[in-house]
């Protein structure tokens, strides 16, 4: 018998030689927590299809937020629930609407701990639930959106978002937002671009999330899932046009479209675990078919070691408690 020389097992023999020899960490400060509110409620509102996460009052929000930046997580993402929508989604660039009104509330509550970013995305909004306006035919119209999209820029900036997600994928949308910024003198609100986000049947749950209204599907404007190269090509048209942050998502099932971004970009790349890639993980958890908190750190993990500098998680606060 041939006695080994080259033992890799040697690095792996203890709980400290393993940390010690990690290549791959996740820090508190690297996650995200996506948050809802919810206008006309008086207590938070669980959301069915994915546990332990709610649509809250204001100051519900306001508790999660503080919970968060005690946590050391780096950041949370606003996503407003009206009462009342419309074919254009004027609430969202009302400024009394509610996503801008949390948005004030949360950097007056915690914008020195962390930061506060905001989706701007009209499918919240809209009574038709799509990400855009409507054209007479009832396709989404493109450069018709884009002045909404800069509207909402302006308000949600002008409330203190330090940091504007992108997320409808309308093809100009850095361009028209950046320029619109830099002219009103919002020349230090940065755009993350959700630049490769796929058409995937991972947002189920983000649905009832949002009480969305859609009826159809995204694929005239979301990539399509079997397009590797197409991801590659929005993330640099995006960086060409100004972003200050590139975004892959879904995250779980693209971390190849990840790992291209990554390796290409001289700007942050953040990725996105999805509601849907939570809600799997806590299904099979509650049914004792996976350890709940190894498939929560190896899963966020993952999406780091294929080069994501930040990832925005329903887990964020949870994580960073484990973390710290």
């Amino acid at each position: 018998m041939n006695v080994p020389v080259i033992r890799p097992r040697r690095l792996r023999q203890t709980p400290a030689m393993r940390r010690l020899v990690s290549e791959t960490r996740v820090h508190p400060a690297e996650l995200v927590l996506p948050l809802f509110v919810r206008e006309g409620v008086n207590e938070a509102v669980p959301i069915s299809s994915m546990p332990g996460v709610s649509q809250h009052t204001l100051d519900s929000l306001k508790r999660a937020a503080t919970d968060a930046a005690e946590a050391g997580v780096g950041g949370v993402m606003l996503f407003g629930v009206p009462e009342t929508r419309d074919a254009t989604g004027s609430q969202a660039t009302d400024p009394n609407g509610i996503l801008n009104v949390a948005t004030a509330a949360l950097v007056a509550e915690v914008g020195d701990a962390l930061v506060v970013q905001t989706d701007l995305c009209l499918d919240e909004f809209t009574d038709h639930g799509h990400c855009g306006v409507l054209d007479d035919s009832g396709r989404v119209d493109n450069d018709a959106t884009l002045e909404r999209y800069v509207d909402m820029a302006l308000v949600q900036a002008d409330a203190g978002s330090s940091i504007l997600g992108l997320s409808g994928m309308m093809d100009g949308q850095v361009d028209a937002v950046r320029t619109a910024l830099d002219e009103a003198g919002f020349l230090d609100t940065a755009i993350l671009a959700y630049s490769a986000k796929y058409a995937s049947a991972f947002y189920g749950p983000f649905r009832e999330a949002v009480d969305s209204q859609l009826s159809g599907d995204r694929r005239t404007y979301q990539l399509n899932p079997g397009n590797r190269r197409e991801g590659m090509r929005e993330a640099t048209l995006d960086m060409s046009e100004g972003a200050d942050i590139v975004m892959v998502k879904p995250a779980g099932s693209y971390l190849d479209v990840l790992a291209d971004v990554a390796a290409m970009s001289d700007i942050p790349v953040w990725a996105y675990q999805v509601s849907g890639e939570y809600a799997m993980i806590e299904a099979a958890a509650q049914n004792g078919w996976i350890d709940r908190r190894r498939a929560i750190e190896e899963s966020v993990v993952g999406i780091r070691r294929a080069g994501a500098d930040a990832v925005l998680t329903y887990w964020a606060t949870e994580l960073a408690g484990w973390l710290r």
